[in-house]
């Protein structure tokens, strides 16, 4: 072999190596390198958010339920995160592939569920990017905290919408879950007569850490048993043997204190409901249990998907639903950058979730068509101050 071959060898060796270290170290660093291109490059402080929307407006709603009857409650359903980011710290409410995400794959798989139950409300709003998840920045924080004020006013207009005396059930999944939080803590539990039409909320791939039921959410209980209604029901779920997702759940994300700050939930203990048993157990549930999953991405609202039974079982370990392996492809985490950041694009407990969302609203629509056959509450006492007697003059003549 001449010389010039061995050196041309030993050059497209060499190349070739080169391509497959640095093939193998952008694998490696796919999250860092992805978070690069998805920072807006501008402080929050000096960042001009886009325009708000008008939630008098029916362009600011994916849904805005029609009600055949006073009765029927009403779903306020808060979305995921489905904006990665890039130019903007708070999405575009024309964002076409965030607003396509919503449609195609988060209404289908989990505000469907929800849809036997009520009419669904689903608000447009300035959700915080993906990336802004991905780390706890204070850029990233307010970029939170932003958009939680674009779903609390969405709130308002839906109460104002519905009226005074519909039942209502509140769900967030996701980021939605973190502002549908906070509308517990600041909007519905504070008002009396909100807290009592309210079916359940359910919190749902989002943390709720338990010592916010000693403050704020005093007065909206956690769902400790299947009957349970004016109370939080809440769940997020993992593979026991995915850490990373494990460790980003319990270390790394963040929810609200009782002062409305975001702060890490670590050493803080969390809310777990079991969907399995429908209440807050650490007891295990087996498969047998599961109702079913479902994988209805691209279904409309009207059609519903065929539900895959005892796919999992489940059990709620220090705040954190662990759950086995579904034998599903359907039902299983697909590998893409970010995904332990992500909201799958299927319901492992789409069934579980609607059958739960139909007992307890028909449990309160029951309550509360009982509660308004009763006699009206008597008026406060009216204090009545002695006055003189004076009496009468005889005028008899005898």
């Amino acid at each position: 072999m001449s010389s010039i071959r061995i050196a041309r060898w030993i050059v497209v060796t060499l190349i070739t190596a080169a391509i497959l270290l640095l093939m193998l170290a952008m694998w490696l660093l796919r999250e860092q390198i992805f978070q690069t291109f998805q920072d807006p490059g501008e402080p929050y402080q000096t960042y001009t958010p886009p325009e708000a929307p008008d939630y008098a407006d029916a362009s600011a709603w994916y849904l805005q339920g029609q009600f055949d009857d006073d009765t029927t409650p009403a779903v306020f359903f808060v979305h995921p995160t489905t904006y990665s980011g890039g130019a903007e710290w708070n999405a575009k409410l024309d964002k076409d592939t965030a607003n396509d995400r919503v449609e195609e794959v988060i209404i289908p798989n989990y505000a469907a569920p929800f849809a036997v139950s009520g009419s669904l409300f689903v608000p447009r709003y300035r959700q915080a990017s993906l990336y802004s998840f991905m780390n706890n920045r204070e850029d990233s924080v307010l970029a939170r905290h932003f958009a939680y004020h674009d779903v609390e006013a969405a709130f308002r207009q839906f109460l104002q919408d519905v009226g005074d005396d519909r039942p209502i059930i509140l769900v967030g999944v996701g980021q939605g879950g973190l502002h549908a939080l906070r509308l517990g803590m600041d909007v519905v539990a504070p008002d009396e007569a909100l807290t009592a039409r309210l079916a359940v909320a359910y919190i749902l791939e989002a943390p709720v850490p338990l010592d916010l039921f000693e403050g704020p959410l005093a007065d909206l209980p956690a769902c400790d048993t299947p009957e349970d209604v004016r109370c939080v029901y809440a769940f997020s779920y993992a593979e026991e043997d995915e850490t990373r997702r494990l460790r980003i759940l319990t270390e790394r994300s963040m929810s609200w204190t009782e002062q409305r700050d975001l702060d890490f939930v670590e050493e803080r203990r969390l809310l777990c409901t079991n969907p399995l048993l429908a209440a807050p157990s650490n007891q295990y549930a087996s498969a047998r249990m599961h109702r079913g999953g479902a994988s209805a991405t691209g279904f409309s609202l009207d059609a519903t998907p065929a539900p895959l039974p005892m796919q999992t079982g489940a059990q709620c370990t220090d705040g954190i639903l662990l759950i086995e392996r579904p034998p599903s492809p359907l039902l299983r985490r697909p590998s893409r950058i970010a995904e332990d950041f992500l909201i799958a694009p299927f319901n492992l407990f789409y069934e579980d979730l609607r059958l739960d969302a139909a007992r307890r609203s028909l449990i309160v629509s029951t309550i509360l068509q009982e509660e308004r056959r009763w006699a009206p509450p008597f008026e406060d006492p009216e204090s009545v101050e002695d006055a003189p007697v004076i009496p009468i003059p005889d005028r008899r003549r005898f």
